[in-house]
């Protein structure tokens, strides 16, 4: 089975940072990583949200099959659809710089994730993917992609790709604690006191930069 191409990956990879640096992605798992038990519980949180964006992406590539799609080369609807994805990560972006700037990000429902059994955590982070408009819009949007290029015994590869490129910011810290142990608490909790500041500017960059990205890419396939 071949790999998928370049052009495909390069697509794929800005729509995965605005899931992977979200500081609802990253806060979660901190506080996973600060339970009482912090090893079992990370490992059922990261299967649970690595399982929950592969199954959303995974089928929202076979959703444009029902679509008209000429013989050779890009269809039409995919340029639209990055000028659409484009358009509304900019807007999205912009309203949280002047909504919420300033304020705090505080995750509700944290005291639920952290008391909760491995079980129930690989539970949670399969249903927050499909809650979270922001993770399901962009697993749409790269599933929409994936099959836009038409990348056939690739199409696989591309999705776990994403995933992967997506899951990085749960997988990194999970991994990194299996090996260091409590040598990261004091790290991890830097990090996520930096998010809870700084989360409304780091999203607000993030969408507005990747939607120009994406509005581009768009405007140039018509």
């Amino acid at each position: 089975m071949s790999s998928p191409s370049g052009p495909a990956l390069t697509e794929l990879i800005p729509l995965a940072l605005v899931i992977a640096l979200s500081p609802l992605t990253i806060i979660p798992i901190v506080g996973v990583l600060h339970s009482p038990r912090p090893r079992p519980g990370s490992v059922a949180y990261l299967a649970g949200w690595l399982l929950g964006l592969g199954l959303l992406t995974g089928l929202f590539t076979v959703v444009p099959g029902l679509l008209p799609r000429p013989e050779h080369g890009t269809p039409v609807w995919a340029a639209w659809v990055r000028i659409a994805i484009g358009a509304v990560l900019i807007g999205f972006g912009l309203y949280r710089w002047i909504t919420q700037r300033g304020e705090p990000h505080e995750l509700p429902g944290m005291r639920h994730i952290t008391d909760a059994s491995p079980r129930r955590l690989f539970l949670i982070a399969a249903v927050l993917t499909a809650a979270n408009p922001k993770v399901l819009f962009m697993c749409l949007a790269a599933g929409l992609l994936i099959s836009a290029e038409n990348l056939g015994a690739a199409t696989p590869w591309a999705v776990f790709a994403f995933v992967l490129a997506a899951g990085s910011t749960v997988l990194l810290p999970t991994l990194a604690y299996l090996v260091a142990g409590q040598r990261l608490d004091p790290p991890l909790t830097r990090l996520r006191a930096w998010l809870e500041r700084h989360s409304t500017a780091l999203v607000a960059a993030t969408l507005i930069l990747i939607g120009a990205h994406m509005l581009y890419k768009g405007i140039s396939h018509l």
